[in-house]
């Protein structure tokens, strides 16, 4: 008796803990053919639904941003598994219950001959320390790894664990995709809203599908609070409901992790591409996600001599008033300055002369390509200077017709800057060329 009404108590509490959780906890796919999106690895015939439906996995880790399916694959790895499937959140799991859960899998192997698998969600919250006691269990097949994060897992998870895994990359959501998952969740009457009456206006599920940039977890969340807060039967799920059943989005950003720098890039590549546009929209990224206004300073400063140089001379001024801007203005003003140095740069005309000029030097310099200074053009004001012939014979730019006379400054036929035909620089090109012609005529050497 005691026995039966623990069962029943157990049952009770199993389906409470059922009803608690969000939808889109409820929603989660249980099988393989009702998983939507991330086809380039699980669509059919690729590896990760191959390996799945022949229960060979190896060692895995989901990498990709939230809502995209990572921890509801890794359910639907559990439903298929022959394997025992356990799970670990990095954020709680302390190094105690890692090598407890090992030596429980262990004792699986030896005396049932059943492997386990491992789901560690957010896996790069582990220290290293951590990660290393998974190792040995790893690389010996004692347990399977599935690790799931949001960082990029060539900066967040140890080189020795990442060489032993297989890594898939998961994709935001399309519009299509959220669509599917939010009819599917309407439609449901096991899992989903089915046992409610609701009539989703086109433009409440475009909006939806739109406003959660390829976050199923956030698109079907804003779903469960319209459709639940309502009073109407049947409920009209309408554009303006949609609207106030979403949240802001919290924009994925860690000043020291790879997001950052992939708006960095992003920001970067834009101006050098001469698109004000994106490069705009990179900038307001990077500002309303808590971006440091002096580093997107700094990356103008850099842009202005290394993609503009000097076919525009004019936007390293402009770039280093941004930055002086930034610092005597701050935020939120500095935007402005910010949003006008960005756009000059972007439609700027472009040269690397300046950056590859001094790539080469360098380079020669590093690599031994020591020259000497040629006599005429060293000190020759101290006293005794003549007697080693040090600036005998040097010819003063000033006296020459133009400001310039035929002379070798660097001893050797060597070219660093080549300048291109665009902007300013197409000026310099010109002038060069004369000085050129006239050191041939003139016999000034190189």
């Amino acid at each position: 008796m005691r026995e039966f009404l623990i069962d029943i108590f157990d049952d009770v509490r199993d389906d409470n803990r059922r009803k608690a959780r969000p939808l889109a906890a409820k929603m989660r796919p249980r099988s393989i053919d009702e998983f939507v999106g991330q086809e380039h690895f699980v669509g059919p015939g690729k590896l990760l639904r191959r390996m799945l439906l022949a229960d060979r996995l190896s060692s895995l880790v989901f990498y990709g941003p939230p809502g995209t399916g990572k921890t509801a694959l890794a359910q639907v790895i559990a439903h298929h598994t022959k394997s025992r499937f356990r799970v670990l959140n990095a954020t709680a799991a302390g190094t105690k219950d890692v090598r407890e859960l090992l030596e429980h899998a262990r004792r699986d192997l030896e005396l049932h001959g059943e492997r386990t698998i491992l789901f560690v969600d957010e896996i790069h919250r582990f220290n290293k320390t951590q990660q290393d006691v998974l190792l040995p269990d790893v690389e010996d097949g004692v347990v399977i790894l599935v690790g799931a994060t949001t960082e990029n897992p060539f900066f967040s998870i140890n080189t020795p664990l990442l060489s032993r895994s297989q890594i898939f990359t998961f994709e935001p959501l399309a519009k299509e995709h959220i669509k599917t998952i939010l009819q599917r969740a309407l439609a449901d009457t096991e899992r989903g809203l089915g046992e409610i009456a609701v009539n989703i206006h086109p433009d409440a599920l475009e909006f939806l599908a739109e406003i959660s940039d390829g976050d199923a977890r956030r698109a079907l969340s804003a779903l469960e609070i319209g459709v639940k807060s309502s009073l109407d039967d049947p409920v009209e799920y309408t554009l303006e409901v949609a609207q106030d059943s979403i949240q802001r989005k919290l924009l994925n950003f860690d000043p020291t992790g790879d997001t950052h720098y992939d708006l960095a890039s992003a920001f970067i590549k834009s101006m050098r591409g001469s698109d004000p546009d994106a490069a705009i929209y990179w900038l307001a990224r990077m500002l309303e996600a808590g971006e440091d206004p002096r580093f997107i300073a700094r990356r103008l400063v850099i842009l202005a001599s290394e993609d503009v140089g000097n076919a525009d001379p004019q936007a390293l001024s402009v770039a280093t008033a941004a930055w002086h801007a930034v610092e005597f203005v701050g935020l939120p003003e500095c935007a402005l300055n910010l949003s006008q140095a960005t756009i000059y740069l972007a439609t700027a005309p472009k040269s690397n002369a300046a950056t590859t000029a001094i790539g080469a030097a360098m380079a020669d310099v590093k690599g031994g390509r020591t020259i000497p200074v040629p006599k005429h053009l060293r000190d020759g004001h101290y006293k005794g200077a003549k007697q080693f012939g040090h600036g005998v014979g040097y010819q003063y730019a000033h006296d020459g017709e133009g400001g310039f006379v035929a002379q070798d400054y660097l001893g050797v036929d060597k070219t660093y800057y080549e300048p291109t035909d665009r902007g300013y620089e197409a000026e310099i090109k010109k002038r060069m060329e004369e000085w050129k012609r006239r050191k041939k005529e003139e016999g000034g050497g190189g």
